[in-house]
């Protein structure tokens, strides 16, 4: 049983949801992403997630998008992001994942970024541009090493294909709550309930929803229906002001607004 099993096995037996927030690894640099993943985790998040910058996401909006592009600009490499969660993970109880492209897992070698990431003190990977059909390699090396393969389930997926892809995950099923791409909405699709209640008559895996989710109204609608919700730009976005303000100062912001969408979920 990988640490996300037991993450949400406990969490369903307190009866509880989990709180999950994205950044930007590198952005503005890798000493402010490691206290920034330290201040969630202080602030009780359940599990973060850890973008590997990408130039070509398939479906991050202007604001991750944004984030990635100051990432590259400074030539961030995946060796150094590993080395610093590699520093973090040990000294906090949140779990990590890492967001990454299939394309830079193709190139680093999938067996070899399991097990790197692995050593790092990372839990599981979500890889959101990987075809269902393309998965079985990478689902394998993932249930040997116990390491979570996270992989994404959208409204627009066929009903057999959404089948496909929870069977071939495992840690959770993550489900994008719009159509198109991430970043802040005011409103969420009037049909997402119903679509994540037939998928919970599907698999057994946590359900956590992401994409538009930002303020405690969303997460009152939606921690019922999910075990876990992920919010990534609202969180990206204060990241980013660290170029302009003092760093303290944007950390309690995170901290804060992390905060005050736990307590939505009470």
């Amino acid at each position: 049983m990988s640490c996300i099993d037991s993450l949400f096995r406990r969490l369903r037996a307190e009866g509880r949801k989990a709180f999950m927030p994205f950044v930007t690894a590198g952005d503005p640099d890798l000493e402010f992403t490691a206290a920034v993943l330290r201040e969630l985790a202080g602030r009780g998040c359940h599990l973060c997630e850890v973008g590997i910058p990408y130039s070509d996401p398939i479906a991050d909006g202007p604001v991750i998008q944004a984030s990635y592009t100051r990432a590259l600009a400074k030539k961030v490499k995946l060796r150094d992001i590993l080395a610093t969660l590699g520093q973090v993970a040990p000294t906090v109880a949140t779990p990590l994942v890492t967001m990454v492209s299939y394309a830079i897992l193709l190139r680093h070698g999938p067996e070899r970024y399991v097990a790197e990431a692995q050593a790092a003190g990372i839990a599981g990977a979500i890889v959101p541009d990987l075809l269902v059909e393309e998965s079985t390699e990478l689902a394998a090396i993932c249930r040997r090493a116990d390491f979570s393969l996270i992989q994404l389930i959208t409204p627009t997926t066929p009903r057999q294909r959404a089948l496909r892809i929870s069977q071939s995950s495992t840690g959770f099923v993550y489900y994008v709550s719009v159509t198109g791409i991430t970043g802040e909405r005011t409103e969420l699709p009037a049909g997402l309930l119903e679509n994540v209640g037939w998928l919970r008559e599907q698999t057994d895996l946590p359900i956590c929803i992401g994409f538009g989710i930002s303020t405690p109204d969303h997460v009152r609608m939606l921690s019922p229906v999910a075990d876990g919700l992920i919010v990534g730009s609202a969180i990206v976005r204060r990241i980013a002001a660290a170029g302009q303000q003092p760093r303290e100062q944007v950390l309690r912001d995170i901290g804060e607004y992390a905060g005050s969408l736990l307590a939505a979920f009470r």
